[in-house]
């Protein structure tokens, strides 16, 4: 990262927060979905078109959400997502995920536990993912690549609200396969995803949020667990860390996330994928990224008079820091001005379009403009 970068990072957290709920917060359970009936679900669709390039129509998501109550102690959540609209077989043709199927038994306010399939509690996007509740037609970049949204495993922990504002989730849980991670896309492909999961060593993870200043929401994660169960002489530890903070006063909405993941051992790691694989994966041992975004509701009369315009920063790097002897790919240190509006015609409705100005720090990869509309909902 240049000096501009750098000095840009140590700006941003007097400058900006996280944006805040959509106009259907007021409706949401404590996970983030719509407080309705034993079903729910949301879903959307994309157009998404890049310079030099044809344009793709997508249904990106449709996904049931099921709560059921066995008693006021006692409940049960899932959620079963369909991509890509359909599923052929062992083809390359969307995916069908179990992201959440959990037991909660609620003890009191303070301390009650979750057990089952569960999603990470690491950042913002991760455990509230609806298209109505952030910007831009698609998931932030650093919600993407540095922290693997969505981001889901088998577990079991506790989570509550304390006093004075404070909200927790601490979870043990499946880890990562360290052999499937890329220089690209980081400890991505490393999820396991409740599919058999290998628990030779079980990894930890855990979120605190504070809200006792009115208009405002901080939040700190983090995730920590080994991921070399398939090749016993590699200690590769992964550690990520995350920062955010949400604010909402009038009309104006801002948003702010840091995350940084760190990989021990990647020198091992590097070579024990080389010999196997034939090609350097020239994976780093730290990726960093964050991002900052300031929306604005032009509109704030209610539906169907609820506009926002928004512009959003990202800069993300998965080679931020490389292992002895390997040079970082510079095409993987990218940053991203991403603008547009959201039009709620209802509460859980977001018409969605924006511009995307991909750009990276090698001189042999061409930047991109991309132009996204999007729908999406929630019931």
């Amino acid at each position: 990262m240049n000096s501009a970068h750098q000095k840009l990072w140590f700006l941003l957290p007097a400058i900006v927060a996280v944006l805040a709920p959509s106009p259907a917060a007021a409706q949401e359970t404590d996970q983030g979905y719509p407080a309705t009936g034993p079903i729910s679900g949301y879903m959307d669709f994309h157009f998404n078109k890049a310079d030099g390039e044809n344009g793709v129509l997508d249904f990106h998501r449709f996904v049931l959400i099921l709560n059921h109550g066995f008693s006021p102690r006692l409940r049960f959540v899932g959620e079963l997502e369909l991509e890509h609209a359909f599923v052929e077989g062992l083809e390359e043709g969307g995916e069908l995920e179990l992201e959440q199927a959990y037991i909660d038994f609620l003890l009191s306010r303070a301390m009650n536990v979750r057990a089952g399939m569960l999603l990470m509690p690491v950042g913002i996007i991760n455990e509230r993912h609806e298209p109505p509740v952030f910007n831009g037609v698609e998931r932030p970049f650093v919600d993407t690549v540095i922290v693997p949204s969505t981001w889901f495993d088998v577990g079991a922990g506790v989570h509550g609200e304390l006093g004075a504002g404070w909200r927790y989730r601490a979870y043990v849980v499946a880890p990562l396969n360290a052999l499937e991670f890329t220089a690209e896309e980081g400890i991505r492909g490393g999820r396991q995803k409740g599919s058999e999961a290998n628990v030779r060593n079980v990894a930890y993870t855990a979120r605190v949020e504070y809200r006792g200043i009115r208009a405002l929401t901080l939040g700190a994660s983090m995730w920590a667990g080994e991921g070399s169960f398939v090749a016993p002489r590699l200690d590769t530890g992964v550690t990520v860390g995350e920062f955010d903070a949400r604010f909402r006063r009038n009309r104006l909405e801002l948003r702010w996330q840091f995350a940084q993941v760190e990989i021990a051992d990647a020198v091992r790691l590097n070579d024990v994928l080389s010999r196997t694989s034939g090609v350097s994966p020239n994976i780093a041992r730290t990726l960093r990224g964050f991002y900052s975004e300031a929306a604005y509701r032009l509109w704030n009369a209610g539906p169907p008079r609820d506009l926002v315009a928004f512009a959003r920063y990202e800069n993300f790097d998965t080679q931020f820091r490389m292992p002895e002897g390997l040079v970082p790919l510079k095409q993987f240190d990218r940053d991203a001005w991403v603008t547009g509006v959201t039009y709620y015609p209802d509460p859980d409705i977001a018409v969605k379009a924006d511009y995307v100005y991909l750009r990276n720090r090698s001189g042999l990869f061409p930047n991109r403009h991309l132009v996204n509309l999007g729908l999406g909902w929630w019931f």
